[in-house]
């Protein structure tokens, strides 16, 4: 048996999770004061994901605003983070843009979408 602990990251409460694995399959989580920490917990040893926020350049917008805010849209494999830093560093998109508009449809070979998440006119 092995046990990791773990803060878990789901909301401001920070919980601190004791995950107990047995042959890297989760037999426990405990520490969780709802539901969604033992899924972090379960998740976070076996397949770590984030959520990536940055931001791109923007040309021709008419607020002086040069750089829009973005993020993935759900959760990548932790691993992929700075592939899909990478993909944004060149991107420049044109105003306007709406919260919500995909700035990269797959990032970095994920699936998942980036989406901004300003309105910039």
């Amino acid at each position: 048996m092995e046990v990791r602990n773990l803060i878990c990251i789901n909301c401001p409460m920070g919980c601190p999770l004791e995950v107990t694995l047995d042959g890297g399959e989760v037999v426990s989580v405990t520490g969780n004061t709802c539901p969604r920490g033992a899924e972090y917990g379960r998740k976070e040893v076996t397949n770590p994901t984030r959520i990536v926020t940055s931001s791109v350049l923007v040309a021709h917008a008419l607020n002086g605003e040069k750089t829009v805010s973005c993020k993935t849209r759900t959760d990548i494999p932790k691993g992929r983070i700075f592939d899909v830093v990478k993909a944004l560093k060149g991107i420049t998109v044109e105003a306007p843009v709406h919260i919500g508009d995909v700035i990269l449809p797959d990032a970095a070979g994920t699936g998942v979408p980036v989406v901004a998440t300003k309105e910039i006119l």
